[in-house]
This record gives structure tokens, C-alpha cells and sequence, in this order.
């Protein structure tokens, strides 16, 4: 029954007053440091705690079966009775007249994604007439966010000018997305005194978690400066929300980004230059000439593990070569923040490609703006593979058999009879925020060009989703 815990949706009801409360600490996404930065680190750990003490916050799903209906009915869960629920009871293949159809063993929807798209939907059933907002998307999915759209949950975009908040008040409901919220927006919130429902994903608030306690397992409490070298796209939500929470640090992208860094570290070079280079990507008031002797390196949860794995060594190599092997571990850190599902579903394609001459092509399905997609095709890509990604089977032309689709650098591309006549052997997976649905449909859309009798896949009682665990 709704309303029992006190972390749950129903429980927070509208309130008249703010709650006034003290500032306590918590582990954040970098190092401690003993700086202006690590006060900036130490008051948003002490406003993300606040928000459990104003009875008006959640971060816990109440898993409502009426909830559970509506997502299998928007086609914004796992398929129960589909084509993607008959193909796991088919050993992940399914064979369509001249098409054969290979899914990814790990792929779509992970744990944290489905947990941030039901406590959405629980909102909307537990405040049937407040008003709701998301302060951005709430995954990486554009029919996601359209169902959310069509149930009037607004969803709060910056489109070069910032986010305007300034028509939220007291009493509306705002869901923080699956990437979590600055620490802005959360003081922000909690002064209002609105209904606060977080999503995050619960990986992406261990980066802070795990970057915190293994700085004070390695550096403890010497009243040194640390900085975190993070591994991640500046820009990205998940980076803008943790990083809002930092203390000291330096984000880069690649390892042309880190050979500069590293190079800073041993040689020295023009300040003005590194902080031109990282304006967009650095804490405020960062000092490269201060700021890079003892380093802890973290990631963003959907980076590609072989990248952020190699920028770790070469930094590693970089902190042995400028303070001793013996003295390693006084300066350099790195701790592992790249989630499971990220790591299962690169596992997954890795596997699938295994061998390139067993499959035609690769269709990746996944939001064009979600980073874990992007290191999908990447994989593809980089094994010379023709892979498609489409973030909907909107972009699949079935009369022309054409489609425009991305590729891992960005560039958006029509392709014209991209399916060959004759068998096919296709390989097919999916982003993290990808619903069971976006893959029927481009299956559909794929089998009707193939077939243009094609009437669809009648469903079929299936095995039980087993949900993922992370």
C-alpha cells in the first residue's frame, strides 16, 4: 500500500512552510581537499542531506502494480509478451523468413533507468492534480519523455539561456532525472518547498561515495590537496550534476586531453593556456600549478571501460615517473565508477562481433544524446562492422528502405538501401535508457521492408522478466 515509509512518494505531502535545517556532511564525487573547493564539496553534501529531514523527498519506488499496467501499456518497460520477450525464451535469436536477428546478451533498460522511469509514473498516480516538472530529461529516450510529456509532467530544458524555474512554487511536484540534480537545484527545491522525488541512479550517487572513501583510505586526513583528474563529458548531465557537488577538478575527454595534462604535471607549461584549454571543464579557481600533485581519477558511469582504463595507466605512469614508484600511492589514486550495466552491455556487443564475417550488420537502438549508446556503435564501428544507430524506428523509411541514423562522432547520415536483398544476418543491442519497445518497432520496421506481407509478431506468454539487479 502507498504511504507507509516515509521515502516513499506518497508519503510527502504538500507543505506551507519550508523547513529550516542544519548542514551536515557526506561523501562526495572527489577527493577532499583542504581548499576553497573542498568547502563547496562540504555544503553540497550538507544540502543533499538536508533534503531527507523536510518530509517532502523520496528517492525509494513503491513498485505499484497499477503503475507496472501503465508502463507495459506505454510501451516504456520490458516486453512481457513481444518480439524481445519470445527472443530471450529463443535463446536471444529469432528468425524472420530471410532475416536472422541476433540480440546482445546484456542490453536496453538497466536497473537504474527502469527504477527512475516507475518512480516517474508514481509521481503522476500519487499527485493526480499537482503539477509536475522533471529539471531535465528523464533518460536518454525521446518516447519516454514524450509519454511523460502526454501525462503533463513539464519537462525543464536549458536551451542556451539556462533553466527557468521561476514558475515552480510550493506545493508542485519536481522529479530530479536518473542523472541527478546540482546541488543548486536541490537547495533551491528544498527552499521552496516543493515535493522532491529523486531518480538518480543510484550508480551514478556511489561515484561520489566511492571517489570520497577511497581518498580518505589512501590520503586520510593529512590536510593535503587532492584533485580528481575525472574521466567524463563535460557537458553531460550526469557530469554537470556531480560535478556541482566537487571539490577540486579537471575533466577530460580523451587521451589527447590527458596527455596535456600529464605533461602539465611533469613539465610544467603556460597556466593560461591550460585554463583557456579546460575553461568549461575545471572547478572554479583551479590552479594547475598547485593543483596536480596528489590525484584521485573517477568517471563518468557510461564511458567506455578499455578508454578510461588506459588514461588511468598513462596518468598512473605520469604520477610514478614525477614522485618515485615508493611514493605512488601518496599521489595517485584511481577508483572505478563505470557502472555494471555500462560494462555488461560493452561486454555484450564485444561478444556479438566477436567474429565480424557472423554477422551483415549491427542496428544500435538508443537515444541520440545518451552516452552509453554512443560507445555502442563505437565498439561497431571501430570492428568495421556496418552498424546503424537510430534512437526510433521514426527514422527507418520502410517505402524507400532507407534511414537516418548517427555515427559515434556525431554525424547524422542518410543511408539509402542500407537492407541488402537476399538473407541478412543482422546483430542488434540497445542503450541503457532503451525500452523493450524501440526495439520491437525497428524489428518491424526492418521485416517490413524485407517482407512487405510482413502483418507483425503476434504475442506470446513468455518467461517472467527476470529484472536486472544494477
Amino acid at each position: 500500500m502507498i504511504g507507509k515509509s516515509m521515502n516513499t512518494i506518497s508519503s510527502i505531502r504538500p507543505t506551507s512552510s519550508v523547513v529550516a535545517v542544519p548542514l551536515s556532511r557526506r561523501n562526495v564525487v572527489v577527493a577532499k581537499a583542504i581548499s576553497k573547493g573542498a568547502e563547496v564539496a562540504a555544503e553540497g553534501r550538507s544540502i543533499r542531506r538536508s533534503l531527507n529531514t523536510t518530509g517532502r523527498y523520496t528517492r525509494k519506488p513503491v513498485d505499484d502494480p497499477k503503475v507496472q499496467e501503465l508502463m507495459e501499456e506505454h510501451g516504456v518497460g520490458y516486453s512481457a509478451s513481444g518480439l524481445v520477450a519470445q527472443m530471450r525464451d529463443n535463446n536471444m535469436m529469432w528468425q524472420q523468413g530471410e532475416v536472422n536477428v541476433k540480440l546482445a546478451k546484456a542490453y536496453g533498460y538497466c536497473w537504474g533507468v527502469e527504477r527512475a522511469v516507475r518512480m516517474a509514473y508514481e509521481a503522476r498516480e500519487a499527485f493526480p492534480e499537482a503539477k509536475l516538472f522533471v529539471t531535465n530529461e528523464i533518460i536518454h529516450n525521446p518516447e519516454v519523455n514524450k509519454r511523460l510529456q502526454e501525462m503533463d509532467v513539464a519537462i525543464v530544458e536549458d536551451k542556451g539561456a539556462g533553466k527557468d524555474y521561476s514558475n515552480i512554487e510550493t506545493g508542485d511536484v519536481v522529479i530530479f532525472p536518473a542523472f541527478g540534480a546540482t546541488v543548486q537545484e536541490m537547495k533551491l527545491f528544498r527552499d521552496k518547498g516543493v515535493q522532491m522525488v529523486d531518480t538518480t541512479c543510484p550508480w551514478v550517487a556511489k561515484e561520489s561515495t566511492r571517489s570520497h572513501c577511497a581518498e580518505v583510505k589512501l590520503f586520510g586526513d593529512k590536510g593535503v590537496q587532492t584533485t580528481c583528474p575525472w574521466v567524463a563529458k563535460y557537458s553531460h548531465e550526469e557530469t554537470v550534476a556531480t560535478a556541482s557537488f566537487a571539490g577540486d577538478y579537471v575533466i577530460v575527454n580523451n587521451m589527447e586531453e590527458t596527455n596535456y595534462v600529464c605533461q602539465y604535471i611533469l613539465n610544467g607549461g603556460n597556466k593560461e593556456e591550460f585554463l583557456d584549454k579546460f575553461s568549461k571543464a575545471i572547478s572554479k579557481g583551479f590552479d594547475p600549478d598547485t593543483m596536480l600533485e596528489r590525484v584521485g581519477l573517477a568517471n563518468q558511469t557510461t564511458m567506455l571501460k578499455g578508454d578510461t582504463q588506459a588514461i588511468g595507466k598513462f596518468l598512473e605512469g605520469t604520477m610514478m615517473k614525477k614522485y618515485g614508484p615508493d611514493k605512488l600511492n601518496e599521489h595517485f589514486i584511481v577508483m572505478d565508477t563505470i557502472c555494471d550495466a555500462t560494462q555488461e552491455r560493452q561486454d555484450a556487443l564485444y561478444e556479438i562481433t566477436e567474429n565480424p564475417g557472423s554477422i551483415d550488420l549491427m542496428i544500435v537502438v538508443g537515444g541520440f544524446n545518451s552516452s552509453n549508446t554512443s560507445h555502442l556503435q563505437e565498439i561497431a564501428e571501430d570492428k568495421n562492422i556496418p552498424s546503424f544507430w537510430v534512437d526510433s524506428a521514426a527514422r527507418i523509411d520502410v517505402a524507400n528502405n532507407s534511414l537516418l541514423h548517427k555515427m559515434m562522432y556525431g554525424e547524422l547520415v542518410e543511408t539509402k538501401d542500407w537492407l541488402k536483398p537476399g538473407p541478412l544476418r543482422i546483430g542488434i543491442t540497445s542503450g541503457a535508457s532503451t525500452p523493450d519497445k524501440a526495439v520491437e518497432e525497428v524489428l518491424d520496421r526492418v521485416f517490413r521492408i524485407k517482407d512487405p506481407s510482413f502483418a507483425g509478431i503476434q504475442p506470446k506468454e513468455c518467461s517472467p522478466v527476470i529484472l536486472p539487479t544494477h
